[in-house]
């Protein structure tokens, strides 16, 4: 099993892309806007999205991309997402207003995008990978998910601030490798990251705290032009976690 970072920035500037990791050929991980570098046949190679939460970062690339290739593609792209997520999907995104619904287009009996709700726990095996929610704590309904291969797992937490639930569920892992944790704020802005259900390097210590099984840890979505910053405080905080900076084309095998 193989997973490439298309993007992993809390913003964007230059080469900087939002969160978005492409699962072999044919999985997304959320759908920001790093989504936009691949080919149009890469694309239509896409078989299923499962999103995190609604915010713009994470989805951006989903109504651009079923429209793109939507034509080449003889079955329906499918978005996994709370129930909750997907209902502010089809208000606020896929309304007629922001862009058309295309769970109607072409017809509503062959579209060329399906809604599919997960459950925290609750796994879906896709050729050999089980992908599994896991609990977040956001400033709306949000998930992280267990990518499992058999041999490895690796976690991705998605946006979230501190989380006892996630925690327990993480220890439970026994063939945990890989975590993939976010730090969106600076120190300085602490009371921010928690008005915003992020977390900093403080929080993030924290929480590392609460994890008893062995991990190579990296960490996402920094804010743009602070990442230098954030990462030094990490250190400062998390040295004996030796947490990395993750970075965009960055590919985990496992």
């Amino acid at each position: 099993m193989k997973l490439r970072v298309l993007g992993c920035s809390g913003g964007i500037s230059g080469t900087l892309r939002t969160t978005s990791l492409l699962l072999d050929d044919d999985v997304l991980i959320d759908a920001g806007t790093g989504v936009g570098d691949l080919s149009m046949e890469a694309m239509a190679k896409i078989d299923h999205v499962f999103v995190t939460h609604s915010h713009l970062d994470h989805v951006t690339s989903i109504p651009f991309m079923v429209d793109t290739v939507g034509w080449m593609r003889e079955k329906p792209l499918i978005v996994h997402a709370l129930a909750e997520t997907i209902a502010d999907l089809k208000a606020h995104l896929f309304n007629w207003k922001l862009w058309p619904d295309f769970t109607q287009i072409p017809t509503p009996q062959r579209p060329m995008l399906q809604f599919s709700p997960v459950a925290i726990g609750r796994g879906q095996a896709i050729s050999g990978r089980t992908i599994t929610p896991m609990p977040a704590n956001h400033v709306v309904p949000a998930v992280g998910y267990r990518l499992d291969s058999g041999g490895a797992s690796l976690i991705f937490t998605g946006d979230t601030t501190s989380s006892d639930e996630l925690w327990q569920e993480v220890n439970r892992i026994e063939n945990l490798r890989y975590l993939i944790v976010e730090t969106a704020f600076s120190n300085a802005e602490r009371e921010l990251a928690i008005r915003a259900k992020h977390l900093c390097p403080s929080l993030l210590v924290e929480q590392l705290k609460l994890l008893t099984r062995r991990a190579e840890i990296f960490i996402t979505h920094l804010k743009p032009g602070e990442g230098d910053m954030i990462m030094r405080e990490i250190a400062e905080g998390a040295l004996r976690w030796s947490p990395q900076m993750l970075q965009h084309q960055h590919v985990f095998e496992f």
